[in-house]
């Protein structure tokens, strides 16, 4: 993982957490459902775009990496990997 995505990863990850944590506050003090599945939705939300984040960093080092090099095997590894993790199959 190239270095700024670290970074930005990890603030992101921290924001995640805080928000977490706020659904727990919420759901000891007994909030409102729709408020909760809210913020259940935001975090979600919050979630998708770290994934993005990771993903896209990975297609820029990794993927593109075994794209341009010669050994077959390890550009079907990661487009096996990309397949598997998007969805399509289990690995």
């Amino acid at each position: 993982m190239q270095s700024d995505t670290k970074e930005a990863a990890l603030k992101r990850l921290a924001r995640i957490e805080g928000q977490v944590r706020g659904v727990s506050k919420m759901i000891s003090e007994d909030r409102y459902c729709i408020d909760v599945v809210r913020q259940v939705q935001a975090v979600k939300a919050a979630l998708s775009g770290l994934e993005k984040v990771v993903l896209d960093d990975h297609l820029e080092t990794c993927v593109e990496d075994a794209l341009k090099g010669k050994n077959v095997n390890a550009r079907r590894e990661k487009v096996e990997e990309l397949v598997a993790v998007l969805g399509g199959r289990k690995k």
